[in-house]
């Protein structure tokens, strides 16, 4: 049964089981810092089960993406270890539990799957009885087929949150992919038992104090590999050698020029080319770029390890970007988003290769220098630390760096390489926080909203409203009132503040009420339909029960709005001048300015730039209406809205449209037409990582004071010329002619001044063993100054040997030079290298002409002195 089928099976069995088939999610987290990946089928579905969000309906399936890289060295090296790989799942949030998930699971497996019973064994958690009747009693396995394990492989929990037990489906793949102990088992790690399905029982909510109390609504959270079902039922040795990577990885193997399943050095390389690949040809997709930190440098690791096991195959040109095209053909059926954005996707990864091509070459230089300072120092053997240097700065590989030592007659210090390795990984593990899966705070406001219910947002209609407070929080715990200065939060049946969401900003105001006064200093919505007050108490007391008018402040509030329905704006008029591979990589819209990060691979000109701005203030002049409107998602996609790949959306969506030029899906702010904006003009463009660029840009009020703040800066810069605006480009044109021209009749006089000091020092030649012998100090000179004095002095000169230094800034310079009929007996570098020495610094160079550097200008004299000893010593 071909990957393919397996996943179409999968989903189409639960689907008759009453589950609605979604796609899945993105590699990137929406909404969720504290994830850098999804790497998990439920991570899409963590707000269901922690309470944040109420699901649109109650069991749900999926093939979810996955990215995980703690195991990165082991990719390639074991039958089971990917960085990318596909998940499959049913879950359950509040509906159905043990029973259902047990039996059907059995019956995908043994049914649909058509694996024999007699190969299946199953694990549960030590206490879990109910679900070892369900197994023995209902399904009917056999009890000495079921084993009870511990927390530690059998119960799932991070943190606070939710959590429970779990039971797992193994396949026994025969004796002679065992160990052959007679005592093998399940909770054998040899490899014959093979784990294809993980059953999560979501029953228990974990507390600060580690206390297990039973959820009211239970979930079940299940995970099946794709990947490890294919070996199983393709009956072959390891995940590589199904069709979900043989296709790729023969596809790689043909363009490199090797054969797979022939040499394990080989077949090592093919398959962490395949691996690493898949992942970042999803993850540039789902909108993450390389770059040196978070998700953009995961993908640059993998995209360089990759390169480098393809150059351990001889292949230095970029290739990867023909493999992730492979990836796109053959997955692009499954996850449509892969063809959508293969033009930027292939795109970047090229553009990436040729970037690691030119480091990998500074590497290369690196090594070269390396090997002969030690040739000079008489060592033979590259010290750990520096291997390590090359491997962790130039993506060098030890393998690499040995094969090119040895070519040289050296030898790599191994053991220190991986004593540098595995410090690396200490520092990584103890870098790696554990990041609960409900945080203290979350915790808490989950069993606060439980209390309170909902709060309602009416802030899209009114800015001004009043209602009761229903909960005052201080210093993580509430309490019943606020005085005078204090800080806390405050919570509200209704509110009209916008809370921080979508890149605007939060509203700002002022809540009051009988004998008090509140500063809104920001609004969060922490969890669906909950929203929070970030108050300081201005004057007064408030307490809870208190009735209070809330007023957002309508200026603020106006210009946020202006902002962002010019984001909407801007993005449409890049698309159209760009191109659709265009997509939104990040905003942020305040009061003061809007920020507009998009996928493109190259600084914009600017006549671009021009043009972008041109259309959004035609849109803006034509005052064309912005209308909000409710629909479905799949509505709102089959008419064209853009919607952000990696966002997380409800059933029902809400639909911006400005006139018929612009559509997105946002739950933001806006004006209530075109023409409100008022003016638009971008600030800025620059890049922000590779494939991402930045605009800055302002609005209405904003546009008005950068305006004349240019104004401002022209009326000071015309001051001096007394001149018009339109005059001074001239004005400025003829002070740089004039500097121009001073800057030349300068030049003439240094080189005169120039060739008279070479007359000077022509005066102190003195002839040594029928040498000509120059040794001078040439007065505030820096080493391009030493260059033109020595060009005219051995125009005058012949069979010659000199030293000239020069001190400036504190920075000694050194040059030597020698006759090139004189080569054969002296060397420049030598000689530069000695009075270098005495001066505390170092270099060298051709036999002709060398130079360097020292540290103590008050040694040059006496480092002048070594021309002569150096001269009669030949």
């Amino acid at each position: 049964m071909l990957g393919h089928e397996i996943r179409e099976k999968f989903l189409k069995f639960f689907e008759s089981k009453g589950h609605k088939i979604l796609p899945s999610a993105s590699l990137i987290p929406a909404n969720d810092p504290s994830l850098l990946w999804t790497a998990a089928g439920m991570v899409p579905f963590k707000p269901y089960f922690t309470g944040a969000a109420v699901p649109e309906v109650r069991r749900v399936t999926t093939c979810q993406k996955c990215l995980r890289t703690p195991d990165i060295e082991s990719v390639g090296r074991t039958a089971r270890h990917h960085t990318f790989f596909e998940m499959l799942g049913n879950f359950s949030f509040g509906d159905y539990f043990k029973k259902e998930a047990i039996t059907w699971a059995w019956e995908f497996v043994t049914e649909h799957l058509g694996i024999s019973k007699d190969k299946l064994y199953i694990t549960i958690y030590l206490d879990d009885d109910e679900a070892f009747d369900i197994w023995h009693n209902v399904v009917g396995v056999p009890a000495e087929r079921i084993t009870r394990l511990g927390k530690d492989t059998n119960f799932w929990e991070i943190g606070v949150g939710p959590c429970g037990p779990c039971s797992e489906i193994y396949v026994d793949l025969g004796p002679d992919r065992g160990c052959g102990s007679p005592d093998c088992s399940v909770a054998c790690d040899c490899g014959r038992f093979l784990e294809i399905w993980n059953l999560v029982f979501i029953q228990f909510f974990r507390d600060e104090e580690g206390n297990y109390t039973p959820l009211e609504h239970k979930g079940i959270d299940t995970g099946m590999g794709l990947e490890r079902v294919a070996s199983v039922l393709q009956g072959v040795p390891s995940n590589f050698d199904t069709d979900i990577f043989r296709e790729i990885i023969d596809y790689a193997a043909q363009i490199l020029g090797v054969k797979y399943g022939y040499d394990e050095k080989v077949d090592v390389a093919l398959k962490v080319i395949a691996d690493h690949t898949r992942a970042i040809t999803f993850a540039i997709t789902d909108g993450a770029l390389p770059s040196n930190e978070g998700r953009g440098y995961v993908i640059r690791r993998l995209l360089r390890r990759a390169l480098r096991f393809g150059r351990l195959l001889d292949r230095e040109e970029p290739f990867l970007h023909q493999v992730a095209n492979k990836v796109i053909d053959q997955m692009g059926d499954a996850y449509p988003e892969l063809k959508e954005k293969a033009e930027h996707t292939l795109k970047i990864i090229k553009l990436e290769e040729e970037k690691f091509r030119e480091t990998l070459n500074q590497g290369l230089a690196m090594l070269a220098d390396l090997m002969e300072r030690l040739a000079q120092e008489g060592k033979t053997e590259i010290p750990g630390l520096l291997a390590f240097k090359l491997y962790d700065t130039y993506g060098f590989p030890i393998e690499l760096t040995r094969e090119i030592a040895e070519e040289k007659g050296f030898t790599v210090d191994e053991e220190g390489f991986k004593q540098q390795m595995e410090e690396q990984r200490r520092r990584a593990r103890e870098a790696r926080e554990d990041v609960d899966y409900l945080s203290t705070r979350d915790a808490f406001l989950k069993e606060l909203k439980e209390e309170l219910g909902e709060v309602t947002f009416v802030g899209y209609d009114k800015l001004l409203d009043s209602s009761e407070i229903i909960a005052i929080i201080k210093d993580g715990r509430k309490v019943d009132r606020l005085t005078a200065g204090e800080e806390g939060e405050i919570i509200t049946r209704i509110t009209p503040f916008y809370p921080e969401g979508g890149g605007q900003v939060a509203d700002i105001g002022e809540i009051s009420g009988d004998g008090f006064r509140l500063s809104v200093l920001d609004v969060e919505k922490p969890l669906s339909d909950f929203i929070i007050h970030k108050v300081k108490v201005i004057d007064g007391k408030v307490k809870v029960g208190d009735t209070a008018t809330l007023a957002v402040l309508e200026e603020t509030r106006m210009n946020t709005a202006r902002n962002h329905t010019a984001t909407h704006l801007l993005h449409k008029a890049l698309k159209m001048v760009l191109g659709e591979h265009v997509n939104q990589a990040g905003s942020l819209v305040t009061p003061e300015r809007l920020r507009f990060d998009f996928t493109h691979f190259e600084g914009l000109k600017e006549e671009e730039i021009r043009e972008i701005e041109n259309i959004v203030n035609n849109a803006i002049l034509k005052n064309l209406p912005v209308m909000i409107d409710y629909t479905t998602l799949d509505e709102a996609r089959n008419a064209g809205v853009i919607a952000l790949f990696d966002e997380k959306y409800g059933e029902r969506v809400r639909v911006v449209r400005v006139g018929d030029f612009s559509a997105e899906l946002c739950g933001g702010t806006h004006v209530s037409s075109s023409g409100v904006i008022g003016f638009f003009k971008i600030l800025g463009e620059s890049s922000i990582g590779a494939g991402v660029r930045r605009i800055e840009a302002v609005t209405g009020v904003g546009a008005l004071e950068y305006v004349r703040s240019l104004e401002d800066t022209l009326k000071t810069a015309v001051e001096p010329f007394k001149c018009t605006f339109a005059e001074l480009p001239e004005k400025i044109s003829g002070v740089f002619k004039n500097l121009k021209d001073k800057d030349r009749e300068i030049e003439g006089l240094r080189q005169r001044l120039a060739a008279f000091e070479v007359k000077t020092l022509l005066h102190s030649v003195r002839e040594i063993n029928g040498v000509k012998v120059l040794a001078a100090e040439i007065e505030g000179a820096d080493m391009d100054g030493l260059r033109k004095a020595y060009d005219l002095v051995k125009a005058s000169l012949a069979n010659y040997v000199l030293l000239l230094a020069g001190v400036k800034d504190g920075k000694v310079s050194f040059l030597a030079g020698v006759d090139k009929n004189l080569t054969s007996k002296y060397h420049a570098g030598e000689l530069v290298k000695e009075a270098a020495k005495i001066a505390g610094g170092g270099g060298g160079g051709r036999p002709d002409m060398a130079q360097a550097g020292g540290k103590n200008p008050e040694k040059v004299k006496e480092a002048l002195q070594v021309i002569d000893e150096y001269v009669q010593s030949k």
